[in-house]
């Protein structure tokens, strides 16, 4: 897994919060010393944030925990930066890094469906509301497509905090596109969905992903590419599938 659930929830957390925030200054202090919150209890962890237990409390349901206890045991699984050799030097690692980012590039090139990457820009050009979203490093291949639509005169919506994606899709509807980039298309394995199976007008959801896998019932299409699964190809091969939306929507968009 590039990410898993300690990542996305806490990193998304002290990303998107406004600096000086409640959320942000609980997911700062995790963040400097995971292992030191790990023994910590909820009355310990909110007294050195100077706030109180509900605001902890709160926090664990906005970023999608059950509870403290949940925080604390996510916490505790390893969570370590992968490096593609074991090489001394710079130079040598710098080589390295670049090597496995072409590779992977040149995995999408081979493996991606053309006639996928059509369909779905035909779905774009037909749909007039459009939100592209990620997860962390994924949300740059949105931001390049949000870029590249918008100078090609197409207006989508993102937005990089994970609640507040999630906010938007529960509240979309049948008149509503939504890409979703996911390399390893664990989109949807963070959140409760229960309350996706209580919609009756469930938005169109297409899932960007280099991960062959079950999906939920309410993603309509996935295009799919082959992935080695390595930081070394993320968010790059996203931004290839991006880049190669982008001109496909340059080619086929209405005229004005």
């Amino acid at each position: 897994m590039i990410y898993g659930k300690f990542p996305v929830t806490f990193l998304s957390a002290a990303a998107s919060e406004k600096p000086g925030s409640t959320n942000s200054i609980i997911a700062g202090f995790i963040l400097e010393d995971p292992v030191k919150v790990q023994n910590m209890g909820i009355r310990e962890l909110a007294k050195a944030c100077h706030i109180s237990l509900s605001s902890v409390s709160r926090f664990c349901k906005e970023i999608g925990l059950d509870s403290y206890a949940e925080l604390r045991e996510i916490l505790s699984a390893p969570n370590e930066f992968e490096a593609f050799s074991q090489a001394k030097t710079t130079r040598e690692r710098m080589d390295c890094t670049a090597d496995e980012m072409i590779r992977s590039i040149e995995l999408v090139r081979h493996s991606v469906d053309p006639n996928q990457i059509s369909k779905l820009c035909q779905e774009i050009a037909r749909y007039r509301k459009v939100a592209v979203f990620g997860l962390l490093k994924a949300e740059a291949a949105a931001i390049d497509l949000q870029c590249d639509l918008l100078t090609l005169g197409k207006q989508v919506y993102t937005h990089f905090s994970y609640p507040q994606q999630m906010e938007y899709i529960l509240s979309a509807g049948k008149e509503d596109l939504i890409v979703l980039f996911s390399c390893t298309g664990a989109y949807f394995d963070y959140p409760d969905l229960r309350g996706f199976s209580q919609r009756l007008k469930p938005p169109r959801i297409w899932m960007v992903s280099g991960e062959k896998r079950s999906y939920p019932f309410f993603v309509d299409e996935v295009l799919l590419f082959d992935s080695s699964q390595s930081q070394g190809g993320h968010p790059y091969q996203l931004q290839t599938v991006a880049s190669f939306i982008a001109q496909e929507y340059a080619r086929i968009k209405p005229a004005p």
